[in-house]
């Protein structure tokens, strides 16, 4: 792979940041052909929206081109690489999902058993009758978006969770919800016996070879670390919270995550099982307009057009219960399908999404939250760029 800078330009405007990219990749016309379509997607989003610094990764024919522009602290002025690290908040998700999808595999558990059988503490709760498969798709009946201020530890966890009650039978409506997610991938690691922070680190990052991927960034790699930027221009990095590990605590970079996309469009040649508990992860369960919903990861047909991936990613189907049509039996997992995923933190905006038909993926990592409609229109246009270079 040979690296290729483009001319530099000053950064002590926010106006020229975003126009002192680099790329570097195999194959230069192709390269500049995807340089165009990314730049011409990236470049707006980071003026309009003041963004210090993007790396972003594609993905065609099994051939990866990094594209990273701006600084990862305005502070410092340290640039942008695809080795620098950046919160991808709620795309952890689709983590949390391959573990408990692996976990499954190895027999350790089954989407089907009720929540309680993993945490006695919740025995005779509401939690007898929802399903792990009910927290894994936000479909456990009106669990909130976030745990209330008040629950600081597990013991209160617990005790929420006790108390919770139910305002739609489980698998009814879909609402969005860092508590649903949150207790599937803690559940899933009880029944592995092992802490989810250890497991998710040994047994996901590792046997993908995502090596500078963490929920606890090691000393060594902080100077790598990006610094987000909040909405009054602050730098600021997540604080962790209740379940936020399984929630929305994953650190990685461009290069490993664009890894991860080729993972689950089964390009790399991993372990059966490994392999096997990713595929799982885009099983359709349920239908809420045009979007599927898997396990961590949001499904649609494709082809597929921009106004159905906006709805899919509205504020309405993050912030409402949305009622939902059950696939009986679950849809299994498909080639032709657009699978995306949206990720923020107070200061950092990610998204990923891929076409495993077409063997092409993008992610995007940000070091400060823009809206999701913004990313979802500059991914599907990078990917529509890309279809033209993807394998037959």
């Amino acid at each position: 792979m040979r690296k290729i800078s483009l001319p530099k330009v000053g950064i002590v405007a926010a106006a020229c940041l975003y126009f002192s990219a680099s790329a570097h990749a195999a194959g230069n016309d192709v390269q500049s052909q995807i340089e165009r379509a990314v730049n011409g997607a990236i470049r707006p989003i980071m003026e309009e929206n003041k963004v210090p610094g993007m790396a972003v990764a594609v993905t065609v024919g099994g051939k990866r081109y990094f594209f990273n522009h701006g600084v990862a602290s305005k502070e410092s002025g340290r640039k942008v690489s695809e080795n620098t690290i950046f919160e991808i908040g709620s795309i952890s998700k689709t983590f949390t999902a391959t573990l408990a999808s692996y976990a499954e595999a190895l027999g350790r558990l089954s989407l089907s058993d009720n929540a309680s059988k993993y945490l006695p503490a919740l025995t005779g709760s509401s939690f007898d009758r929802i399903s792990l498969l009910d927290l894994g798709t936000y479909t456990a009946g009106g669990l909130p978006l976030q745990f209330p201020s008040s629950v600081t530890n597990q013991t209160k966890m617990a005790g929420y969770y006790r108390n919770w009650r139910p305002a739609y039978p489980a698998g009814t409506h879909r609402q969005y919800s860092n508590p649903s997610i949150g207790l599937f991938g803690y559940l899933a690691a009880r029944s592995m016996n092992e802490p989810f922070d250890d497991l998710i680190e040994e047994k996901i990052f590792a046997k993908l070879g995502l090596n500078h991927t963490y929920i606890r960034v090691p000393q060594g790699r902080m100077e790598d670390y990006a610094f987000g930027y909040s909405k009054n221009n602050k730098p600021i990095r997540v604080t962790p919270g209740i379940l936020g590990s399984e929630a929305y605590g994953v650190k990685t970079t461009a290069a490993d995550l664009i890894r991860f996309v080729e993972a689950n469009m089964n390009g790399l040649k991993l372990d059966a099982t490994l392999q096997g508990a990713i595929a799982a992860t885009h099983t359709g369960y349920y239908r809420v307009g045009d979007m599927t919903q898997g396990l961590g990861w949001e499904v649609y047909a494709y082809p597929t057009d921009i106004d159905r991936l906006l709805a899919g990613n509205s504020f309405e189907m993050s912030r409402n219960a949305n009622k939902v049509t059950r696939l009986s039996p679950p849809l299994p997992p498909r080639e032709n399908v657009l699978i995306n995923k949206t990720g923020s933190t107070n200061g950092f905006g990610a998204y990923a999404a891929f076409i495993p038909a077409r063997n092409i993926g993008v992610v995007m990592l940000a070091n400060r939250a823009y809206p999701n409609a913004e990313r979802v229109k500059a991914g599907y246009r990078i990917l529509r760029a890309l279809e033209s270079h993807a394998t037959p």
